[in-house]
This record gives structure tokens, sequence and C-alpha cells, in this order.
């Protein structure tokens, strides 16, 4: 179907456009709202400025789509395969994107406030600057995504896959990271205060002068991982895994541990000031 034929179906009336191919169509501005495209092939399609407010996008394939500047208030996006695609500055307050493929998209300063994201695949996706303050991130797959300056504080990313993410200047203030797989991520002097990092995996990263103090990192798995000058006061390191790590000059007032804590070979204990846990310890 070529642009102007859906364009005059739609001024017509005409809003179901289900399973329609419009590979490569060009709707550049074009007003297009409460449209239903599910499962519609959009392969390469120009809807850049496009008004498409709740849109049905179900299942729609968008590879290589430029939706840049688009608004997609409420639109449904899941499921749809968005790999590759342009989504700078669009507006997907409320949309859902539960399901859907994001893989190397392109997302810098697009609008996801109250987004539902559950399920969707933003590997090697650029996110750089993007709010997602709050957002339901469990489980989600970032891996190797840019983050750079994301607004990520109080975000769940429980479980989330973010080893190789790039997070640096990106705000974490009270982000839940609990289970999170972050090997070798570079966090170095990141404010990561009071962070629950409960079982995360940080075999290899890089948290050189990070702040961790009171930061929950009980059975946390840092083997390898270089905490040079890292503040690590008040912070839970029952039964976590430390074999390997360089700790020169870290801070560890006051920091517990349990039996099972791992320490590097040689780590002493008394002088670094830490403290076996339910111990009475006067703060």
């Amino acid at each position: 179907m070529y642009d102007y034929e859906l364009l005059l179906h739609y001024l017509e009336g005409q809003r179901d456009f289900s399973g329609v191919d419009l590979s490569n169509i060009s709707l550049l501005g074009a007003n297009l709202a409460e449209i239903t495209l599910a499962s519609a092939n959009l392969t390469g399609a120009c809807l850049s400025s496009a008004y498409l407010a709740s849109a049905n996008l179900c299942k729609a394939n968008l590879l290589r789509s430029n939706l840049s500047q688009a608004f997609l208030n409420r639109a449904n996006l899941s499921f749809a395969k968005l790999s590759h695609a342009n989504l700078a500055a669009a507006d997907l307050t409320k949309a859902n994107l539960k399901g859907a493929s994001l893989v190397r998209a392109n997302l810098s300063a697009t609008k996801l406030s109250g987004a539902n994201l559950a399920g969707v695949n933003l590997r090697e996706a650029n996110l750089q600057a993007v709010n997602l303050c709050g957002a339901d991130l469990r489980g989600i797959n970032l891996r190797s995504a840019n983050l750079q300056g994301a607004n990520l504080s109080w975000a769940n990313l429980s479980g989330a896959r973010l080893s190789g993410a790039v997070l640096q200047g990106a705000l974490l203030t009270g982000v839940k990271l609990n289970e999170a797989y972050l090997n070798g991520v570079d966090l170095q002097g990141a404010d990561l205060g009071g962070i629950d990092l409960h079982e995360a995996k940080l075999n290899g990263a890089n948290l050189q002068a990070a702040d961790l103090t009171a930061a929950n990192l009980s059975a946390a798995h840092l083997r390898s991982a270089s905490l040079t000058g890292t503040r690590l006061r008040a912070a839970d390191l029952s039964s976590a895994d430390l074999r390997g790590v360089n700790l020169r000059n870290a801070i560890f007032e006051r920091a517990l541990y349990t039996l099972e804590t791992q320490f590097p070979r040689d780590f002493d204990l008394l002088a670094q000031g830490v403290c076996l846990a339910n111990t009475s310890v006067e703060v």
C-alpha cells in the first residue's frame, strides 16, 4: 500500500490496517491517532514526527524504521520488532512495550514515563539521557546498552542484565540492583550509597573510588573486581565473594561480614575495622 492510499482511507474513517505491507512507506508528520497497524510490515518506514497517540502497533515489524520525535503516547507496541529503529526524542509516555525487541535501537532522550517495559530486549540500545526514574525494569536485558547520563533513580532493576552497559553519569539514587548482572561494568566514582546489590554479579567490575556506604552487598559476587579507594563504611558484606579483589585504600569502617564472607588472602579484618554480623556495634 502506498502512503497516499493509507492516508486517504484513514481520512475516510478507516482505522484498521492490520497485517498490511507498508515497508519503506513515508508518513512523515502524519496524524494517525488511534490507527491499528497490528502485525503490519513497517520495515524501514519513516514515521518521524508522526502523531500516533493510542495507536495499535502490536506485533508490528518496525525494523530499521524512523520514529524519531513521533508521538506514541499510550500506543500499543507490545511484542513489536523495533531492532535498529530510531526512536530518538519520541514520546512513549504510558506506551505498552511489553515483550518488544529494541536491540540496537536509538532511544536517546526518549520519554518513557509510565511505559510498560516488561520483558523488553534493549541489548546494545542507545538510552543516553533517558528518564527511567521509578521504572519497573525487573529482569530487563540491557547488556552493552548505553545508559550514559540516564536517570535510573528509584528504578527496579532486580535481576536485570547489565553486563557491559555504559553507566557513566547515570543517576542511581535508590535504584534496586539485587540479583542484577553487572559483570565488568564500569562504576568508577559512582554514588551507590545505600544501594541494594544483594546477590548481584559484579565480577570484574570497576568500583574504584565508588561510594558504597551502607550498601547491601550480601551474597554479592565481586571476584577480581577493583575496589581501590572504594568507600564501604557500614556496608553489608555478609556471604559476599571478594576473592581476588583489589582493595587498596578501600575504607571498611563498620562494614559487616559473616563467616561465609570470602576476603582476599592476607586481608586484615581487625586493621580494616570490619565487624562480624549480629555483633553489637555502636554507630
